[in-house]
This record gives structure tokens, sequence and C-alpha cells, in this order.
């Protein structure tokens, strides 16, 4: 596979005759502990170390500039991370590459002026509609101090997380499985808006391709077998709002494949989107070379309802296990795929997973719950962190497992992880915390299961939700806040006044007190769709700063301003109101593949 990667620029004074040769080993030192930080703490999706690139030799002006382009080309750079600790020729050393993003650390030490070429090169990027990334440490060093300073690694590790996955993005396909559900808008695929802002290509598969390959068995029985037995052993049902119900002729001839037999059709299901997506080696060794190759996918969605979930069991636990951190092969790097193939909400899944390394859960925003409402339904105040009120996060059995918050971390405070520190024990605490609820046959008249399960444990996420607004482009929504629980019964009075067999989540935003972060309540009223996504952790600055790479607004946030990096040249667009000036920003640059 080839990797995006980070390529490093060491840059130097050109003088020679004591300048340059004084320089030599502090400037490579810095280049060598810039990459040791990114690889060392960043990882691909599928797990690999972040890979970086370094220059052959110092740079000290345009011949030595053009060299280290040549070696990037041939090495997949992506994004160049240029290093000085002293004056450089600026135009003469700067990376020139229009499909590079690009960052600079000037060295802040008292001996030679890096803080002037930084400056210097950011005027120029600046002048040449190249926005690049300004990385300056706060406290002076010494020039022998070869320690990366917190405050700077900081920077350009959230540089080089965003710009990775932009790479990672690059030239890969979103499938569309189906079309528009139920005229959701964020169905409709918008291929403009993959093509100039993610570098994506839109592919669209008919349902029917489903049904095609289950009926001339175009999958891998032994994976089938496989699967099908971990989900007798780990599956366990739950309730059926079926039960009992004189249901109409209309419900009831639509159901074709047999309740009995839903769960083989559904792991079917979970086994040829996956080939779909990323391919099968061994469907070649059947005879079927081109569905042996795939899509060259990195995310996803499947439209469902109703044309399929009509007649045919639902796509809920497919749609659960791949993005989930594992499946009855154990721990798996997560796939971003889309209910009702809202692909608005599949890019919200893409960009949260690459900057968290976690499991993408897909979310109908539903519910915001007043503590005066609650406290009328339930009889009991909400207190704690949901004294404020809190939003009910919940969707059709979609959502990855890791969103019960079973999983524990090394101290055992429960968490979502990365699927590389996902442990057997995660896994069956995940499954354990899980049952699976027949479909309610009055809305998915095919059946199937949907993941049921309630957020058992407080956790910091990070919601988001890309949307397309006339006039503006995509821009990005972000809320930081925490999962909360609520006592037992409050939480059954609240939950079961919806579908009671669909998981739950229970969010607080953090309030700031001013705009759409006022209270809970103008959080969810300032939501731009019916779906958003949680991730774990507070990731709304990775988000900040990738959203700017790709050149998408965001339009709602609540991260403090002292985490927001983007690049040099907003400051242009002004300081004091940053929304606006991001969005002037974004639109003067416009997309990032024009």
């Amino acid at each position: 596979m080839q990797y995006p990667k980070i390529g490093i620029r060491p840059t130097i004074d050109g003088r020679w005759g004591g300048v340059r040769e004084s320089l030599e080993e502090q400037t490579m030192k810095m280049a060598q502990a810039a990459a040791d930080l990114i690889s060392g703490s960043l990882k691909y999706p599928d797990g690999t170390a972040v890979q970086c690139v370094i220059a052959d030799t110092t740079i000290g002006g345009g011949v030595e500039a053009a060299r280290c382009a040549e070696k990037f080309a041939q090495e997949y750079v992506c994004a160049t991370l240029t290093v000085t600790p002293c004056w450089c020729y600026g135009t003469e050393t700067m990376d020139l590459n229009p499909h590079t993003i690009k960052a600079v650390w000037g060295f802040n030490g008292t001996e030679r002026p890096g803080a002037v070429y930084l400056a210097a090169v950011m005027a120029a990027y600046a002048q040449k509609g190249l926005p690049a990334f300004s990385i300056y440490g706060h406290d002076v060093q010494d020039a022998d101090n070869h320690e990366i300073p917190e405050d700077v690694a900081q920077k350009i590790l959230r540089f080089a997380r965003g710009a990775v996955s932009v790479g990672w993005m690059r030239d890969k396909s979103y499938v569309n499985i189906g079309g528009v559900s139920m005229g959701i808008m964020g169905s409709f695929c918008d291929m403009s808006f993959f093509q100039k802002y993610l570098g994506m290509r839109p592919e669209w598969v008919d349902m029917t391709e489903i049904v095609r390959r289950i009926t001339l068995g175009i999958y891998d029985e032994d994976e089938y077998n496989k699967a099908l037995t971990w989900v007798k052993a780990h599956c366990k049902e739950g309730y059926d709002c079926n039960a009992g119900k004189t249901l109409p002729e209309i419900v009831t001839k639509s159901k074709v494949v047999p309740a009995e037999k839903d769960w083989e059709f559904v792991v079917k299901m979970t086994l040829i989107v996956h080939d779909i997506l990323f391919g099968n080696p061994k469907l070649a060794d059947k005879g079927w070379h081109e569905e042996a190759l795939g899509k060259n996918a990195v995310a996803g969605g499947f439209q469902g309802q109703r044309n399929w979930t009509d007649w045919l069991p639902n796509g809920d636990f497919m749609e659960a296990m791949l993005a989930s951190t594992f499946n009855w092969n154990g721990a798996k790097a997560p796939t971003p795929f889309a209910t009702e193939n809202d692909t608005l909400n599949g890019v919200s899944m893409l960009l949260g997973t690459l900057v968290s390394g976690t499991a993408p859960c897909f979310h109908d925003v539903r519910t915001y719950w007043s503590p005066e409402a609650c406290e009328r339904v339930t009889g009991i105040k909400p207190e704690g962190s949901a004294a404020q009120g809190f939003i009910h996060l919940i969707n059709s059995g979609a959502t990855a497992l890791d969103a019960t918050g079973a999983a524990v971390d090394q101290n055992g405070t429960h968490c979502m992880k990365p699927f590389y520190e996902m442990t057997d024990a995660d896994i069956e605490a995940c499954t354990a915390a899980t049952d699976w609820c027949r479909a309610n046959y009055e809305y998915f008249r095919g059946g199937g299961f949907s993941s049921h399960f309630k957020t058992q444990a407080e956790m910091p996420v990070t919601l988001l939700r890309l949307n397309i607004v006339e006039g503006v482009g995509p821009v990005l929504q972000i809320a930081e806040g925490n999962t909360v629980v609520l006592p037992g019964d409050v939480h059954d009075t609240l939950d079961q006044r919806t579908d009671r067999t669909w998981p739950t989540t229970w969010f607080v935003p953090r309030l700031t007190g001013n705009g759409a972060f006022r209270d809970v309540y103008e959080v969810m009223a300032n939501w731009g769709a019916n779906h958003g996504v949680t991730v774990y952790g507070h990731v709304g600055a990775e988000l900040i700063t990738l959203a700017s790479m790709l050149r998408i607004p965001v339009s709602m946030h609540n991260v403090p301003e002292d985490r927001i990096f983007r690049p040099h040249a907003w400051a242009a667009f002004g300081t004091a109101d940053l929304e606006s000036a991001d969005m002037r920003a974004c639109s003067a640059y416009g997309a990032l593949y024009r």
C-alpha cells in the first residue's frame, strides 16, 4: 500500500564560509526530531506508524529545493514541514508545490533569526496564495536544546494528523449502495463536493447487487460460516416489539425472508458489502475476478429504506459491524459507513475517525430534554452533568458497538479505543452490553435486527456534522461534550417514549454561555440536520485544522480559541470573529482540489 507521507524540509542560511556549515547539524537534528515525533505519535487508520521522508540535504536555495521536491514526488508526500533554526532565503527555499499542504517550524532562539525567516516565508506564502501553517514556540530556547517544546509538538502533530487525513482520502472512493433514502437531503451524493473538497471518487452500486451475490454465492463460504458461528455465540436476541401484534396483510406478505433466516441473510449482507468496498482475493479463486477487486473505498453508505427494507432484512447489523472496531475475526479497523446512505454523515464519520482513530457512531439527533421536561415526565430532576438538559442520540440500530462504552483503559476507566488497542476482554464486554432486537415490522417489513444498548459510562466525545448550504458550500459543525448516564428508571421512561429496540446515547455539549452554546437547547436548535456522528475524545481542534486544509469552514463549534490552529493567512481575514474569518478565507481560497 502507498501511504501518504510527511516530507520534512530542513532549510538553512545559504551563505557558505562559516554560516551554513555552523548550522548543518542543528538544522538536520530539528528535522530528525520532527520526524521522530510524528512517526512515534501518529498512526494511519490501519494502525501503521505514520511515515516521514527527510530531504537528503539541507535546503539553502532553489537547486536544493528542487532536488527535495523531486524526491518527495517519488515518495507520495502529501504535506511538507519545513524546519529551520535560522534566517533562510524565503522564496528560494520554500515549498512551491501547489498540491502539498504546508507548515513551517521556525526555531525560537536568540542566536539566529528563525522567527524572522518564519515571518518572511509566511508573507511569501500568503502573497502567492499558498496557505501555510506557522509553528513557533512560546518560549525562547537555547541553540543547543534539541527538545521539541510541548506547544510546538502539539502544533506539529495537529498539522501532521490533518495532513495525513487529507492524503488518506485522496483518490479513494465513497461507495453509495443504493440512492436516496426517504427524501433525506444528505443522501443526495454531491459528486462535485467529493471531487473538489476531498479528492475522492463517488461510486454507485445498485442494492440489487447484494441480492445477486447472495443468490449466486459470490462470497467466501468459510468466512460466512465463521461469522455465523460467532453471531450465534455472541449476538443475543432482545425484545421483539412485533410479538402479539396483528399486522395487516400488506406487512405480513412483505416478509419474504423467513424470520428464522434473518441472521443468515444479514451476515451474508455484511460480508458482501465489505467485499464491494474493499475487494476480496478469494472471490477471484471462485472465478469472480471483477468482484474481487472492490471499489477502492474509504467509506460508504447503504440506502436501505425503503426499497430494500420494505421486503428484505434491514442493514443495521451490517452497518453496526462495519463501523465497530471488531468483528468475528477480532479487532479490526472501523469502516465509516452511513445509515440511509446519508453521504454527508458518512463524510462526518470519515473525518471523525481519521482524527480520533476511534469508531464513528452514527446517530439521529433526536430530542432535547430540558430539566423541566425530564422532571415532568419522570418525576426526577436531572443532576450532575445532565442538570442543564441533555440530547437524546439514537438511531435505528446501526451505531458502532464501541458506543456501549464497555471497553476500559489500563486504569479501568470506560472509554472507546483505536482498534489496535482493543483487547479480547473489550470485545466481549461490548458484545455482552448489546442485544439485537427484531426490527419493527411496521417500519421494516423485511425484518432484520437492530443493535440495542445504552451508553453505560460518562465519556468525552465530539459530535460533528457536515452540511452543504446553498450560497456557502460545505460547512462543518462541532460540539465537544460528554455522554451522560441517567438513573435507570429515568433512562427507561425516556427511552421507551421512542423506539425501545434502538441504541441510546445521552449527550451533553460543553457550554460556553455564548451563541449556539449558550445552553443545550441552542445546540439542538442550531444543529444543521437530523443526523450527527460522535467519536471518542475532544477532537474539535483537530477537526478545525483538517477542515481548514480542505477549505471547509466551521460554522459552529465550542473549541477554546487557544486550541484553534489554522493556516497563518487566515489572520488576514480578521482576528476578532474567527468563525467569520474562517468563512471568508475558505471562500477566497476555494476548494482544495479546484
